[in-house]
C-alpha cells in the first residue's frame, strides 16, 4: 500500500502502534484517539517514531462514540482499521462487561454512519474481531466455515461486533472483519510470557493441552496490506498462523529461544488464584483456541512466520537480555 490514506481508530494500543511503523512510511495516517494532548498516553512519543514518519502521522480527537470535525477525516480516505474495544483481560463485573460490549459496537456504528455519509467513502473498512468466538477446541480446528458457536460471555462479545459491523450501509465499502489469534511481537501478551520464563515458572499451564492460535505481528501487518490489493476479498477472515500449538508445546518453544531451562508448572488452582489477584480472567489461559487461516490461505497470503520458533527468534533478536535472563 502506497500514497494512501489510512484511518486508524484506536491506533494508540499494541497493534495500533505497529500498524503506524508499518505503513507510515509510505502512506498518510490518521490516529482516532481520545485525549490528544494528554502527553502521557497519546503524544508523539509514546509511538516512538523518528521524524521521517512523524510527518505522515496526525492524531485527530474522538470519543469513540459521537460525531465530529473527526468525520471529514473519513471523507477521502482509503482504508479504515478500527482496532478500538476495552481490553477483556480484567474480571468479568456487569460494568466491565457492559463498557466491553458498549466500547466495540459504539465504535462501529460511528465509523459505519461516517462511512455512510461520506461523499468519497474509502474502498476499505478492517474491522477488528477475535478468535475467541470459535469454542474451546481440544479434537479438532476451527476456521471461517464454523459457524456452531456457544454462548458464553467472550462469544457474545464477538458475535455483537461482527452483527454490528456488518449491519452498517456501506455499499461502496468493503466489510472485513478479521478474527485476530494472539498477536505476538515486541511488547504486548509476551512480556508476561518472558517475566515466568524468566524466573523459572515458564512451565505448562494447568494441563499444557489447551491449544494456543498466535499470529506474528509483522504478518498482521502484510495481511491489512494484502487485503488491500485483493478487491475480491470481502467477509470474514481468520488472521493466525498455519501452525498452532498446545500451551505446553508454546512454553517449551519460548524457553528453548531464550534460553532458559527450568520452567516449573502452573496447576489450574493457581491460575484461578492467579487471575483473581491480577484481576483478570483464567479463562484467557485456559480455553483451548485451535484456529486455522483456511480463508486466508485460500485466497494465497504466504506468511513470513508461520512456525513458532522463526516467530520466537525474530521477537527475542530485537530485545535485550535483560528482558527474558535473570542471569545474562
Amino acid at each position: 500500500m502506497k500514497n494512501k490514506k489510512i484511518i486508524i481508530a484506536g491506533g494508540t494500543g499494541f497493534i495500533g502502534r505497529a500498524l503506524i511503523k508499518y505503513f507510515a512510511p509510505e502512506n498518510d495516517i490518521i490516529v482516532l484517539t481520545r485525549n490528544v494532548n494528554d502527553g502521557s498516553n497519546n503524544s508523539f512519543a509514546a509511538f516512538n517514531l523518528d521524524n521521517a514518519l512523524k510527518k505522515n502521522v496526525k492524531l485527530v480527537e474522538w470519543n469513540g462514540k459521537n460525531p465530529g470535525n473527526w468525520y471529514k477525516e473519513i471523507d477521502g480516505s482509503n482504508v479504515v482499521i478500527n482496532l478500538v474495544g476495552k481490553s477483556v483481560n480484567c474480571r468479568y463485573t456487569e460494568k466491565n462487561k457492559r463498557e466491553i460490549f458498549d466500547s466495540r459496537a459504539n465504535a462501529t456504528k460511528i465509523l459505519g454512519e461516517a462511512i455512510h455519509n461520506a461523499t468519497a467513502p474509502p474502498k476499505l473498512w478492517i474491522n477488528a474481531a477475535s478468535a475467541t468466538i470459535y469454542p474451546h477446541a481440544v479434537d479438532k480446528p476451527n476456521d471461517e466455515y464454523v459457524v456452531d458457536f456457544k454462548n458464553d460471555f467472550s462469544v457474545q462479545v464477538c458475535k455483537l461486533w461482527e452483527q454490528t459491523l456488518f449491519e452498517q450501509r456501506t455499499p461502496f465499502t468493503r466489510k472485513i472483519a478479521l478474527r485476530t489469534a494472539i498477536v505476538l511481537g515486541k511488547g504486548g501478551v509476551m512480556m508476561p510470557y518472558l517475566n515466568l520464563c524468566k524466573f523459572g515458572l515458564g512451565g505448562k499451564q494447568a494441563s499444557g493441552k489447551q491449544m494456543f492460535s498466535w499470529i506474528h505481528m509483522e504478518d498482521v501487518c502484510r495481511i491489512i496490506d494484502f487485503i488491500w490489493e485483493h478487491n475480491e476479498m470481502e467477509g470474514i477472515y481468520n488472521a493466525s498462523s498455519p501452525n498452532p500449538v498446545n500451551n505446553q508445546t508454546f512454553m517449551q518453544t519460548l524457553r528453548n529461544v531464550t534460553g532458559n531451562k527450568i520452567g516449573l508448572p502452573a496447576f489450574r488452582w493457581m491460575l484461578e488464584i492467579g487471575s483473581r489477584i491480577l484481576g483478570t480472567e483464567a479463562e484467557l489461559l485456559l480455553k483451548s483456541r485451535w484456529v486455522l487461516p483456511t480463508k486466508m490461505l485460500e485466497a494465497g497470503y504466504m506468511f513470513n512466520y508461520p512456525t513458532l520458533k522463526g516467530a520466537f527468534e525474530n521477537i527475542i533478536h530485537k530485545m535485550p537480555k535483560k528482558s527474558y535472563q535473570l542471569f545474562r
